[in-house]
């Protein structure tokens, strides 16, 4: 029995070196990065402008995939169900701040780790460049003279448009019918087609469009104009009563599982701190309407429940959700 024991222990000890091999070798092989949104909306042009520079830092290829679905549950789901060794990521936006909260799912990102988060974004409001709405206050007005009539494109409850429309209803009324997309990018070509009427989106998915006059800003979502998109009002020109939830957008992160080997998330945050920080990126990130943040460890945690805690009070107080954040667990700020 004895002998049998230290064989064991023997084959175990001879184990231990080859384990800090992989770790010291990662990676060895391709890497697969699930973008939780469809083409062509602000996540996956954030996650395929910025990966290119990751593989440059890795040396290897980051092959990248779309699992739009369930306001990015689907996306979400499939990366926390792969082995946590470090060759799967997920490229994902705000949402999953808002799960729980939403009755979508019974994960978040508190069930990750963050291995960066890249960036932030601004909100417009847009509608088809021939749109008879020139602002947020024409949309308001039509919107009440004919209540469920005007076509809003969303994606899912929790996400950007959801979150956005739950917020003007808190201080006035906007009764409108949601056609839902698969994210930002399937909604602007909606747009496009003049299959809806109007939609909040990332102004990183949006600023090329009504730049080309494509599209009509008709507001975005802040206290004051904006450099990016010159002569669209801030949204408190319509609904001053919204600046009590600004500032506030939405944000671009990598995330892994949670158990993933601490030697692995450390190379993977190197490599992705190196890629935001890039000069192509940065130039990229900034044409696009984007804010660099750059943060990992715990000030990427942080900025997730800052934004968790502010998102959800609002929507709470504002009487968009029935679950009060303190009974998930998250503070007010």
């Amino acid at each position: 029995m004895l002998k049998y024991l230290l064989a064991g222990l023997t084959i175990a000890a001879g184990s231990l070196p080859l384990s800090g091999t992989a770790l010291a070798d990662y990676p060895e092989r391709n890497l697969k990065g699930t973008i939780q949104w469809g083409a062509g909306g602000a996540t996956d042009n954030v996650a395929r402008s910025l990966t290119p520079h990751v593989e440059d830092a890795l040396d290897t290829t980051v092959v990248l995939t779309n699992r739009p679905g369930g306001t990015g549950v689907i996306g979400m789901h499939y990366v926390m169900q792969q082995r946590p060794d470090g060759y799967n990521l997920l490229y994902g936006a705000e949402n999953p701040q808002l799960y729980r909260l939403m009755g979508l799912a019974d994960f978040g990102y508190d069930d990750m780790t963050p291995i960066n988060i890249i960036g932030q974004g601004q909100v417009v409001i847009a509608a088809p460049a021939d749109s008879p709405y020139d602002d947020l206050s024409d949309l308001l007005e039509a919107a009440q003279e004919a209540p469920g009539t005007l076509r809003m494109g969303g994606t899912g409850a929790g996400g950007l448009p959801s979150t956005l429309h739950a917020m003007i209803n808190a201080v006035d009324d906007l009764d409108v019918r949601t056609v839902t997309f698969g994210g930002d990018g399937p909604g602007i070509t909606a747009m496009l087609g003049d299959h809806i009427d109007f939609m909040p989106l990332s102004l990183a998915a949006a600023r090329e469009h009504i730049q080309a006059g494509k599209l009509k800003g008709l507001a975005v979502l802040s206290s004051d104009e904006i450099a990016s998109l010159p002569g669209v009002p801030p949204i408190t020109q319509a609904l001053p009563d919204m600046a009590s939830f600004l500032p506030w957008g939405p944000f671009w992160g990598v995330f892994v599982r949670q158990d993933t080997p601490d030697d692995i998330k450390a190379t993977l945050e190197d490599a992705y701190a190196q890629a935001v920080d890039s000069e192509d990126f940065q130039t990229f990130l900034a044409n696009f309407g984007g804010q660099p943040l750059n943060l990992r460890g715990d000030e990427a945690k942080a900025y997730l429940d800052n934004w968790q805690s502010v998102t959800a009070w609002s929507m709470y107080d504002a009487g968009a959700v029935e679950t009060s954040p303190e009974a998930l667990g998250i503070p007010r700020p």
